[in-house]
């Protein structure tokens, strides 16, 4: 099984998302920015968190716009898995693999803490580890984490059961409390609270490694 991580200028959680990868069994590369192509034999792709380029211009609209991006886009458009936590959230929206877009928080302030999610789907491989209706614990760390969408694309995500996992206490402004949505062949998530950061022990915390375990449990399999 084999992962690969891609690194951006201002990337902070991308060592944090290859050793949650690694600790599920992955084999993990990282991946440069500049880089045009991902390595062969990748089963997932993990767009990690952090601040890619300053957050300038827009949170995750340079990051969209560089080479690695458009093997990113290429691999979800063929089918394959990838994972956008915060600030890969942003980016894989101002790339389009996911609709909606991330706007200032309501609070209007950088909210860094754990925050109670409830699984609303437990039919994807990310959540699978999970059972729908499950109330985990999951940091948060983000200053644009409010997700909005039109209605007729909120409705859509509904209808469609593409909305992984909301905020028991919506802690930013989110629409309909959305913390994390699918691809439309739920082959994508981007959510913005942190599971790698839940994923040890060390860290307070581990209710994030069943995604990464479930993950390694699908790809093992198939």
């Amino acid at each position: 099984m084999r992962a690969a991580v891609v690194v951006f200028p201002g990337s902070n959680c991308d060592r944090d998302l290859a050793v949650a990868f690694e600790q599920a069994g992955f084999k993990v590369s990282m991946v440069w920015h500049k880089d045009s192509q991902l390595p062969d034999g990748i089963d997932i792709v993990g767009v990690p968190g952090g601040f890619s380029y300053g957050d300038y211009l827009r949170c995750g609209a340079i990051a969209a716009q560089s080479p690695i991006c458009q093997a990113v886009v290429a691999h979800a458009e063929r089918g394959g898995y990838a994972l956008g936590i915060c600030n890969g959230f942003q980016i894989l929206t101002e790339t389009g693999v996911l609709p909606g877009a991330l706007l200032r928080n309501a609070g209007l302030k950088y909210i860094c803490r754990t925050v109670g999610l409830t699984v609303a789907t437990e039919n994807c491989a990310f959540t699978d580890g999970y059972a729908a209706g499950e109330v985990i614990g999951v940091p948060i760390a983000h200053h644009d984490g409010n997700y909005y969408a039109d209605d007729a694309t909120v409705q859509r995500l509904k209808d469609e059961d593409r909305i992984a996992f909301t905020y028991v206490d919506n802690p930013n402004g989110s629409v309909a409390d959305i913390a994390g949505i699918l691809s439309e062949n739920r082959r994508v998530l981007g959510m913005m609270p942190h599971p790698e950061r839940a994923s040890d022990e060390g860290h307070g915390g581990t209710d994030g490694a069943a995604m990464f375990r479930a993950l390694s449990g699908m790809f093992a399999e198939a």
